[in-house]
């Protein structure tokens, strides 16, 4: 319709501009004829005022084609302002369900049990039983230092121990008689003390001997490094042929050979922030129960809660310096997917199910620190609404407060929907997805 005015116009000045331009070549044609006759003196003085009376009709027509040239945009506009039909809008009333209100965390994985493997004897490695990063179980042999040394110990400490106890049988013997010549008057009874004493330390030095043994078959034992648990070996730390230095007890120096940390199960650290954690306290308090045991927990490239820990410590203080108290979760895992140190998602029940409003998550506007939704009042104009909003629930985002169930929320065309102006609200339709349950 715009074009077609335009070209209206365009044709108005092409006509008006013909007519000027041919009535002013007529206007010079006839004084060129003037000019042309031959006349006597006294007919030359109508011909200068022909002449003059074409100029100003030249000067006449110029001005005329002025005003046009400057009323014409002018009449142009006139012809194409129409009225412009207000804009079209999708717009449903929010989803009503009862969800319970979660609180969601970021966690860190880590190893239940770990520990440092070092050397409890020292002397040269001679054997490594395992690959750096494989899967170990309780009791695997992974190290082994050259026993020869301490077998030799364990030898002198078994002939010891018979030295000792070929101590106590003479010891016995002398004692024997002793107290048969004591009977007969042969001996005193000093000879008889002497001969128990003797008796004693023999005995104790048989039990001497026999602590020297054990301890030997313990340094010999040592000699062995196997795995204290089932988890994941790291890189080792030595070479074949190294000379490692162990000791048992932990103020003397000891070689690193390598370490091993559990895998199943896990522990999930998290904190809480002091809010979260009221909440949770009361609502736990008020039901006499375990509300949130039962923790769903997604991996960082996971839309989805996939698995399920049970929460089962939260300390006894608050950090003064964040304001939040230290939580932890312990996780199963079977396939021995996970490992310590990864970051996941974790999201508890702090509270039972209360009936909240849910609509599409992009029909809420971020507004600096506000959230808003459009709403479309019955006379067809748009009006922004503060709402205080929760994590998705079906694909769908939680509005906690700020909308009635009679309030229609623009879900679609949200960039024609301004504060204030009309709109064309056509009605859609919000639907729930069960299974993006689990995302947050």
């Amino acid at each position: 319709m715009r074009v077609r005015a335009a070209g209206n116009a365009a044709a108005e000045f092409q006509t008006a501009w013909q007519g000027l331009m041919d009535s002013l070549m007529d206007q010079i044609s006839d004084h060129s004829k003037l000019e042309r006759e031959p006349l006597d003196e006294p007919a030359r003085r109508p011909r200068r005022r022909t002449w003059r009376t074409a100029a100003i009709a030249a000067a006449t027509v110029l001005a005329a084609l002025l005003v046009y040239v400057g009323f014409a945009p002018r009449r142009a506009s006139q012809a194409v302002a129409v009225p412009t039909p207000a804009p079209l809008v999708t717009v449903s009333q929010p989803l009503q369900r009862e969800v319970d209100t979660r609180a969601g965390f970021l966690g860190q994985f880590s190893a239940i049990d770990r520990v440092e493997l070092r050397a409890q004897v020292g002397g040269t490695l001679t054997e490594i039983h395992f690959k750096d990063g494989q899967i170990v179980h309780k009791g695997d042999l992974l190290f082994t230092i050259d026993p020869r040394p301490y077998e030799i110990r364990l030898e002198q400490a078994k002939a010891a121990l018979q030295t000792a106890t070929a101590r106590v049988a003479l010891a016995n013997n002398q004692l024997s008689r002793a107290q048969s010549l004591k009977r007969s008057d042969f001996a005193t009874q000093e000879t008889v003390d002497q001969r128990t004493s003797d008796q004693d330390a023999s005995q104790a030095a048989v039990e001497d001997a026999k602590a020297r043994v054990r301890d030997a078959e313990l340094d010999l034992e040592y000699c062995r490094v196997r795995a204290p648990f089932t988890g994941r070996i790291g890189a080792r730390q030595v070479s074949i042929g190294s000379l490692v230095a162990g000791s048992r007890a932990a103020t003397s120096p000891t070689t690193l050979l390598a370490t091993l940390v559990s895998l199943d199960p896990l522990y999930l650290d998290f904190d809480m922030s002091e809010s979260d954690f009221l909440t949770f306290s009361r609502e736990r308090a008020r039901l006499k129960g375990p509300l949130a045991n039962q923790v769903a927990i997604g991996l960082s490239d996971e839309n989805n809660f996939t698995r399920e820990g049970t929460l089962d410590f939260i300390d006894n203080a608050l950090d003064r310096s964040s304001g939040t108290i230290h939580a932890r979760a312990t996780v199963p895992n079977p396939d021995l997917f996970l490992a310590p140190g990864q970051f996941a998602r974790l999201r508890v029940a702090i509270a039972p199910s209360t009936p909240v409003y849910l609509l599409p998550d992009a029909a809420v506007v971020l507004d600096q620190s506000q959230r808003l939704v459009m709403t479309v009042g019955s006379d067809a104009t748009v009006k922004p609404k503060i709402v205080t909003t929760g994590d998705l629930r079906g694909g769908l985002r939680v509005i906690q407060s700020g909308l009635e169930a009679s309030d229609r929320v623009v879900i679609d065309g949200l960039v024609r929907a301004i504060p204030g102006t009309k709109v064309a609200p056509q009605d859609g339709t919000i639907h729930y997805d069960p299974t993006a349950d689990g995302q947050g």
